[in-house]
């Protein structure tokens, strides 16, 4: 999965418009980064990449770009 794919998923996770959610982002400054958001992240990486995503996993997430690498 290319990173052009990885951000439309993660676009519609946070019911984003296309090419409103960039890779920099700092995930503290989003208005959609709250708890429903994290648990549709788990999901997500479950359904989509086939990875376990745990809380301490979230809490290490600092920007976009780090949700992004851990999807691989």
């Amino acid at each position: 999965m290319d990173t052009a794919k990885k951000i439309e998923l993660l676009e519609d996770m946070f019911d984003m418009e296309s090419g409103e959610l960039d890779v920099n982002a700092k995930l503290s400054e989003l208005d959609e980064w709250d708890s429903m958001a994290k648990l549709s992240l788990i999901v997500l990486m479950d359904d989509e990449c086939g990875k376990q995503l745990t809380g301490d996993d979230i809490k290490t997430f600092e920007t976009v770009q780090d949700i992004i690498n851990f999807m691989g």
